[in-house]
C-alpha cells in the first residue's frame, strides 16, 4: 500500500470516529474502485457502521456515509444531480465523458468531488458534492465548442442506460484470469499480474485471487481498461475449451 493509500485508509478511520462521537453522520469525497477497496480493507478498525452511494443505483464512484450509533435524525447524502444540455442541439458537437470531465477540472474542480457522469445523445447528468453545485451552474457554460445550459433534477429523472458492446470470446475455464485475458486482449500471464496488482474489480470489490471462479451476471472492472458484463458460457468449442459472452460498457 503506498503513503497516500494509507493516509486515505487512516482518514476513514477518523472520519468513523468522529462520527461516533458526535453522533452525527459524516461523509467522505466521491471515492473510486480503489479508494472503494481501501475502506474494506480498514472494516475491522472503523467505530461505526457506514453505507455508500453514488446518488443512483450501480454507480461507480460512490460517497460513504458513516453512521453513528446513537443517530437520532434523519439525513441524506449531499449530493447533486445536475442535467447539462445544449443550448442549441443542431449546432452541438457530440460530447463524450472525457470532454465533459475536461471542462469542469478547467473550473478548478477535484476529481474527488465529482461523482459519476452519464452521457447519451448529448444528454449529460453529472452527479456532484451538493456544496459545488451552484457555482457548476454558474461557471460551466460551454463544453468544447457547445454552449449549455444547466439544471439540478432529481436522480429518479436520470432514465440513461449504460451503451454496451455484445462482445464473444474462448477461454479455458471460468477462472478470473483466464476470462480476463480474454475480454482485455492480453496474455494469460498479464492478466495475473493485473489481478494480483490490484487492478481488477469483480461488483466493485477488489479481487487477488487469480483463481477464482467468474459467475454469470458479475460485473468486471479493469483499471484504465474498462468495464465489462460477464454473462457466461455459452457452449465448448470441438476442443473442449468454453465459449463466453460477455457486454462491454462504451
Amino acid at each position: 500500500m503506498t503513503r497516500d493509500e494509507t493516509l486515505l485508509g487512516k482518514r476513514f478511520i477518523d472520519l468513523s470516529r468522529q462520527a461516533q462521537q458526535k453522533g452525527i453522520v459524516l461523509f467522505s469525497d466521491f471515492l473510486n474502485l480503489n479508494e472503494q477497496n481501501i475502506l474494506r480493507q480498514n472494516i475491522s478498525e472503523l467505530y461505526c457502521n457506514f453505507e455508500m452511494s453514488g446518488g443512483f443505483p450501480n454507480s461507480e464512484r460512490q460517497m460513504i456515509a458513516f453512521l453513528p450509533d446513537a443517530l437520532c435524525y434523519t439525513w441524506d447524502y449531499p449530493i447533486s444531480c445536475l442535467k447539462i444540455t445544449p443550448l442549441n442541439r443542431k449546432f452541438a458537437d457530440e460530447l463524450t465523458h472525457r470532454d465533459v470531465l475536461g471542462s469542469l477540472m478547467n473550473l478548478g474542480i477535484e476529481r474527488s468531488m465529482l461523482g459519476d457522469i452519464l452521457v447519451e445523445d448529448n444528454m449529460i447528468y453529472v452527479f456532484c458534492q451538493e456544496k459545488i453545485a451552484d457555482y457548476i451552474q454558474e461557471e460551466l457554460t460551454r463544453i468544447k465548442h457547445t454552449s449549455v445550459q444547466l439544471e439540478k433534477t432529481a436522480a429518479s429523472e436520470v432514465n440513461i442506460v449504460p451503451k454496451t458492446q455484445a462482445m464473444e470470446g474462448i477461454i479455458t475455464s471460468n477462472r478470473l484470469d483466464s476470462v480476463v485475458a480474454c475480454i482485455c486482449k492480453i496474455s494469460r500471464s498479464q492478466a495475473n499480474e493485473w489481478i494480483r496488482g490490484g487492478k481488477v474489480f469483480i461488483n466493485s470489490r477488489e479481487v487477488l485471487n487469480t483463481t477464482y471462479e467468474c459467475k454469470a451476471s458479475e460485473v468486471i472492472s479493469v483499471r484504465f481498461v474498462g468495464r465489462f458484463l460477464f454473462q457466461g458460457t455459452s457452449g465448448e468449442t470441438r476442443k473442449g475449451r468454453l465459449k463466453i459472452q460477455y457486454e462491454k460498457y462504451i
